[in-house]
Formats: structure tokens, C-alpha cells, sequence
């Protein structure tokens, strides 16, 4: 039996169908810990800005055909607040505490990171 051909294939795109930036790291905390219905969520961060994202469901087919045939996946929605320097955690002053996973070795993360630093 021949051993199988491995090979990496980058997404060519991402569309971000919708983003919200907050004013500060604790705003993002505060929405990350709701939207994931009060159980412990993380954050990704990369570039200066830490982030998180909400794909759209490749169980459509449209999406689907989208991600095999051009490499191009959809996010709903993405959240973000600027922070400059990486820390591994985020504690609010009411104590919620969100994991910050660093993902400033990808460089799929450090574009989005820098694409949202554009939008203001």
C-alpha cells in the first residue's frame, strides 16, 4: 500500500459577513462569556487585536462547495477589541476570566488581526 500524499491547502479567502469592534478588552470579554451562554469561552489573539469568531456552518451545501472548491470560508461574525501586548488571560472586575489563545504564529490569524485593525 502506498502511504498517502499530505499537503497543506491555505484558505484563499475568508468573508466576515458581520464585525463589531469594542471599545475595550473587557467589553469583548463580557460578549464572549454571554455568547457562549455564560460557560468558559477563550479568545483568540494575533497583531495586536484579540478576537472571536463565529463560522457560518459548512453543513450547506453552497458553503460547503464554497470551502472544497475555492478555498473560501464564511465567518457570520466576528468580535474584537485592540490589544497591544498578548496576555494569556483576561479577568474582568466581575470576575470572569476568558483564556487569550495566541495564535500569532498563524498567518491566517495575523491577516483577519490586521484586516480588523483597518475597519477602525
Amino acid at each position: 500500500m502506498k502511504d498517502p500524499t499530505i499537503k497543506s491547502e491555505p484558505f484563499k479567502e475568508i468573508v466576515i459577513l458581520e464585525h463589531t469592534r469594542f471599545p475595550t478588552i473587557d467589553h469583548l470579554a463580557r460578549f464572549a462569556n454571554i455568547a457562549a451562554g455564560g460557560k468558559t469561552t477563550g479568545v483568540y489573539w494575533a497583531n495586536g487585536v484579540a478576537f472571536v469568531y463565529y463560522p457560518l456552518p459548512t453543513t450547506t451545501e453552497i458553503a460547503a462547495k464554497a470551502l472544497i472548491e475555492e478555498k473560501k470560508v464564511y465567518w457570520a461574525f466576528v468580535s474584537y477589541a485592540l490589544m497591544p501586548e498578548y496576555r494569556p488571560l483576561i479577568e474582568t472586575k466581575e470576575r470572569i476570566i476568558v483564556p487569550v489563545i495566541d495564535m500569532s504564529t498563524s498567518p491566517l490569524f495575523q491577516n483577519v488581526a490586521q484586516w480588523l485593525k483597518k475597519q477602525g
